[in-house]
């Protein structure tokens, strides 16, 4: 499985670097991320690609987001 890890990363490029994965075939991705606007944005996307998004809180705030084929 491939990892992303785009926490600390301005937006819009953990949207971008999701974005290239998903257009290069590497799926299923998962995708460590911030709270706010990076993690709505890369759902949305998600969703736009009819992708499957499974979503996981860690403790630390941070959050897991894998994403796979429908």
């Amino acid at each position: 499985m491939n990892k992303l890890d785009v926490c600390g990363l301005s937006c819009p490029l953990p949207v971008l670097k999701v974005s290239e994965a998903i257009k290069a075939g590497q799926l299923p991705v998962t995708v460590v991320t911030e709270p706010g606007a990076p993690r709505e944005n890369i759902k949305r996307l998600a969703a736009t690609n009819k992708l499957q998004v499974r979503e996981t809180a860690r403790e630390d705030g941070i959050y897991v987001l894998e994403l796979s084929r429908a």
